[in-house]
């Protein structure tokens, strides 16, 4: 038996086994042994170039030296401290870092102020809470095909039925889903604004929350007025704006946050996944005024905690992380290197449309977040043939991930260290698995 079968097997025995999809023809998954810049080993030692960035959190590449070394020095000073009460210097140093990304960056002299989470929902759950405080409602408007994570306050914001609905009799149900745009243009985007200041007519809302481009939604981008419209409509209805920038924040947009390139202050913005480059940590920061609006000082017992909030050792990879993305200017160079994939996805398309006559090809990229929809003659999702493209990749040793509800997105988020030449050859596998598409008669189910 090969390691990779071992494993799986025993995962197939002790975990639960709604976690790890294992395909029964083989070849997924494959057991991951170790990273290193944008490449993935398995366990039989083949190596992989990595198009998801680990779901984007390996931003500025797989066990960066840097970020490992924080960590590796801060594991050995300071494993663990106590959360809410018995505070460690680099959450401080971290909460001041995260005020000066954002609203020092934003505003003349703003200041924001942090609260710290472990995984990405639990930061969307801290600005709920946070709206909640600060406006007295409870309900949200937010968008159709949104993730913003599974717990159960961020279930009631998260789109997709087959999150929801097996819990739907335990959730509150305090959002108030409006369609997102379909696509980039104007007019499109300028449909959805009837239905989101008719939400925001009800007097139970206090505020809106959507991802500025949704990734598991299906790469899907909005035109970049529509969030300035969404600011708009905030600020008409005295209702609080909330980015979730879990997946898009720290460069992968070709700006620090994604919420930049509309030229947008946000009220609350909600940040993980890159923060740290691959420890648990997520962080919701909100201009300070608000922050302090919302929640009472602390008399020795917080309202909002956990007992690794703000942990040191994903403090010290946080600050590392940041400290590497700035160095070595990623976010513009995924702007840069954003253009050139999408013109080269593009030609792609191109070259293999006509051997693929039943189906159709739309590229989606901003910076270094990109997908390939695939849609059917009829403009259904081609879930099935994504799915197929997507196994076929990693056979040739090419990792990326289908996106959208029915996984008819070619999902590309690599790390932004990625190079000319790493890119070139994932685009030149994916045109060869769409020709070797071509060739079957029929597509096996997923």
């Amino acid at each position: 038996m090969t390691r990779t079968a071992a494993v799986l097997a025993e995962l197939q025995r002790f975990e639960s086994r709604n976690v790890t999809y294992q395909d029964p023809a083989g070849g997924w998954p494959i057991v991951w042994e170790r990273a290193r810049g944008c490449h993935v080993w398995d366990a039989e030692g083949r190596r992989y170039l990595d198009l998801t960035a680990a779901f984007g959190v390996a931003a500025a590449g797989h066990a960066n030296p840097r970020v490992v070394a924080a960590g590796q020095r801060q594991m050995a000073t300071l494993l663990h401290a106590m959360g809410d009460v018995h505070p460690h210097g680099l959450k401080a140093q971290l909460a001041r870092r995260l005020s000066e990304l954002t609203w020092g960056r934003w505003q003349p002299g703003g200041q924001g102020k942090v609260l710290f989470g472990n995984s990405g929902f639990e930061a969307v759950e801290a600005a709920l809470k946070t709206a909640r405080m600060a406006t007295g409602k409870a309900g949200v408007v937010v968008f159709g095909g949104a993730y913003h994570g599974l717990g159960y306050g961020a279930l009631n914001v998260t789109h997709r039925e087959h999150f929801r609905e097996p819990f739907r009799d335990q959730l509150r149900e305090f959002g108030h889903f409006v369609p997102f745009p379909a696509g980039a243009t104007w007019s499109e985007s300028a449909d959805v604004l009837p239905a989101v200041r008719a939400a925001l007519q009800r007097k139970d809302v206090g505020a809106i929350l959507l991802e500025p481009i949704q990734a598991r939604g299906g790469i899907r981008i909005p035109h970049r007025r529509f969030l300035r419209e969404l600011r708009k409509c905030a600020d008409d209805h005295q209702a609080l704006l909330i980015v979730d920038e879990i997946y898009t924040g720290f460069g992968r947009t070709g700006a620090w946050f994604a919420c930049e390139l509309s030229r947008v202050i946000p009220d609350l913005i909600c940040l993980g996944k890159a923060l740290t480059g691959g420890f648990p940590l997520s962080a919701c920061v909100g201009r300070a005024d608000l922050m302090d609006a919302a929640w009472p000082v602390s008399h020795g017992e917080a309202i909002h905690t956990s007992t690794y909030l703000g942990h040191p050792v994903g403090c010290a990879m946080a600050l590392a992380q940041i400290a590497e993305l700035q160095r070595k200017d990623l976010p513009a160079r995924a702007g840069a290197l954003g253009e050139e994939l999408a013109v080269l996805l593009r030609g792609c398309w191109q070259n293999v449309r006509t051997c693929l006559p039943q189906l159709r090809g739309t590229v989606r990229s901003v910076g270094l977040m990109s997908g390939l929809e695939l849609r059917n003659a009829r403009g259904e999702p081609a879930g099935q043939e994504s799915v197929w493209v997507v196994k076929d990749l990693l056979a040739r040793g090419v990792i990326a991930l289908p996106e959208g509800e029915f996984g008819e997105v070619i999902g590309l988020t690599p790390p932004l260290t990625l190079t000319r030449a790493e890119m070139r050859r994932a685009v030149r596998d994916l045109e060869a698995a769409l020709r070797a598409l071509s060739t079957l008669s029929s597509v096996p189910r997923p």
